[in-house]
C-alpha cells in the first residue's frame, strides 16, 4: 500500500505503523512529528529497517499458504518502494500489486485528521497539540512524497491508483486473477457509515427435532423471535441514525470553525441543534434499508414482521446429527476432524470452502453498499459472514458458536 498518512489505507495488513509502536516501546524513539522528518537520518533508517522486518513477516505467511497479504505503511518515496521490490524479486512465486491512496477532498481529509487523534500514537494527548503534531507529520511526509507511476511503469510494476476512496481508479498492468479480483473488491468498496445486521432464521418446527435441512415453517417460538427481531432492529436503527447525525452536524461545525467550543453555547443555540440533529437523523432513519433472505420458508417468516418493501426477495436433509453419526459414522467422523473441508457426499453437498466461494458475490455487494441492510441466514452462511465481518480465520470460523436466535 502506498500513499501518504489519513488517505484511507487502513480502511482498504501486516502493519508497519503497529511495528514501529512496539520498537519505540523498548527503544524510546522520539516519535513526534520529528521522527518522520526526511532530513532524520536516523528515523529513516528505523523505519525502513521495521517495514523490511514486517516484510519479511509478510513473506512468511505467504509461504505458509497464504494468498493474498497487505504491506500496510506509508512506502511513499520510489527509494521505500525500490528497497521492498528488491527484496521481493529474490521470491519468484510472490506478485507486487502496489496500491496508492490519493485523498484530495479536504472535508475527508480533516475528518481523517480527527480520527487519526483516536488512534494508539496520540490516544490520552491533548487533542490541540496532538492535531498540530499530526499536520507537522503529513507535511514531513509530504516533503519527500513520490507518487506511484513514472518509475512504476518504467519496470513494468502493476499498480492501481484510488482517488477520493474510489471515485476514480487508474490502473496499470495488472494481470492475473488475484490482482483482477483485488482491484474489482476496492472499485466495490466505500466507507459510508451504515448497519449491517446478521442473524439466524427464528427457530422453525425442523430445529425442535433436531432435523437439518429441510423447509419447515416457524414454530411458535420462532415467530415470536420475528416480532422481537423487528423491534430490536427499529431500535437499533434509530439509535444510530441519533448518534450519526449528531456526530455530523458536530464534523460540521468544527470543519466551518474550528476553534469553536460547545461551553457557554446560547440555550437556544442549543435548541436549535437538537431540532437540527432530530431533522437529520429522521431522514437517516428513513433512508433506504434492505433486508436479505434465503428462499426457505424459516428465513422468509423471519422477515415478516418487517415493511414488505424492505426485503429482497441436499443428500442429508431430513436427519438429525445423531442419525447420521449411526448410519454414516465414517462420513459423521470425517466432517468432525476437518469441517473446513469437509464436503457431504452426493448431489448438492458443500463444504465450508464452497460455500465462502459462492458468497463472494454476496460480500462484494455488502461492500458496495452504501445503505444499512440485515441478513436473515442459516447457520454455515451466519459463520462465514461473522468470520468475514469480525476477521476470523478459517480455520476458527467453522466452529463458531451461533445457536438459534443469535
Amino acid at each position: 500500500v502506498v500513499g501518504l498518512p489519513a488517505r484511507g489505507k487502513s480502511y482498504i495488513v501486516f502493519n508497519v505503523g503497529n511495528a514501529r509502536r512496539v520498537n519505540e516501546a523498548s527503544h524510546q524513539h522520539d516519535q513526534s512529528a520529528n521522527f518522520f522528518d526526511p532530513k532524520n537520518k536516523e528515523g529513516a533508517k528505523i523505519r525502513d529497517e521495521l517495514a523490511l522486518m514486517v516484510l519479511e513477516q509478510l513473506i512468511d505467511w505467504l509461504k505458509s499458504g497464504g494468498r493474498v497479504a497487505i504491506h500496510d505503511a506509508t512506502n511513499s518515496t520510489v527509494q521505500r518502494r525500490k528497497l521492498l521490490i528488491d527484496r521481493l524479486s529474490r521470491e519468484p512465486e510472490i506478485k507486487v500489486l502496489l496500491l496508492e491512496s490519493v485523498c484530495t477532498d479536504k472535508n475527508v481529509l480533516e475528518r481523517n485528521f480527527r480520527l487519526k487523534l483516536s488512534g494508539p500514537d496520540y490516544k490520552d494527548k491533548d487533542p490541540a497539540v496532538a492535531l498540530s503534531d499530526f499536520r507537522h507529520r503529513v507535511a514531513n511526509y509530504e516533503k519527500a512524497y513520490e507518487p506511484v507511476g513514472e518509475w512504476e511503469e518504467e519496470n513494468d510494476i502493476q499498480y492501481c491508483k484510488l482517488v477520493n476512496v474510489g471515485k476514480k481508479v487508474i490502473a496499470y498492468n495488472i494481470s492475473g486473477y488475484l490482482s483482477g479480483q483485488c482491484i474489482f473488491y476496492l472499485m466495490n468498496f466505500n466507507l459510508a457509515e451504515r448497519q449491517i445486521f446478521v442473524t439466524r432464521h427464528g427457530e422453525s418446527e425442523d430445529n425442535l427435532t433436531g432435523k437439518i435441512g429441510g423447509d419447515a415453517p416457524l414454530s411458535a417460538k420462532g415467530r415470536k423471535f420475528s416480532k422481537a427481531l423487528a423491534r430490536f432492529v427499529k431500535g437499533r436503527r434509530i439509535a444510530f441514525a441519533l448518534d450519526l447525525a449528531e456526530r455530523k452536524i458536530k464534523e460540521e461545525e468544527e470543519l466551518n470553525d474550528p476553534t469553536r467550543s460547545s461551553d457557554g453555547e446560547e440555550e437556544d443555540k442549543k435548541e436549535d441543534k437538537v431540532k437540527k440533529v432530530k431533522e437529520r437523523a429522521e431522514s437517516i432513519s428513513n433512508s433506504q434499508f434492505t433486508i436479505w433472505t434465503s428462499m426457505l420458508k424459516r428465513s422468509m417468516q423471519t422477515a415478516e414482521a418487517f415493511d414488505p418493501d424492505e426485503y429482497d426477495i441436499k443428500s442429508r436433509e431430513g436427519m438429525t446429527y445423531e442419525e447420521i453419526k449411526l448410519k454414516y459414522p465414517q462420513e459423521f467422523q470425517a466432517r468432525q476432524e476437518n469441517k473446513l473441508f469437509y464436503r457431504y457426499p452426493g448431489m448438492g453437498g458443500e463444504s465450508y470452502i464452497d460455500v465462502i466461494h459462492r458468497l463472494q458475490s454476496m460480500i462484494i455487494e455488502l461492500e458496495r453498499m452504501s445503505q444499512s441492510c440485515l441478513i436473515i441466514t442459516h447457520r454455515v452462511v451466519l459463520r462465514i459472514l461473522l468470520g468475514y465481518l469480525l476477521e476470523w480465520s478459517q480455520t476458527q470460523m467453522p466452529h463458531m458458536l451461533v445457536p438459534i436466535h443469535t
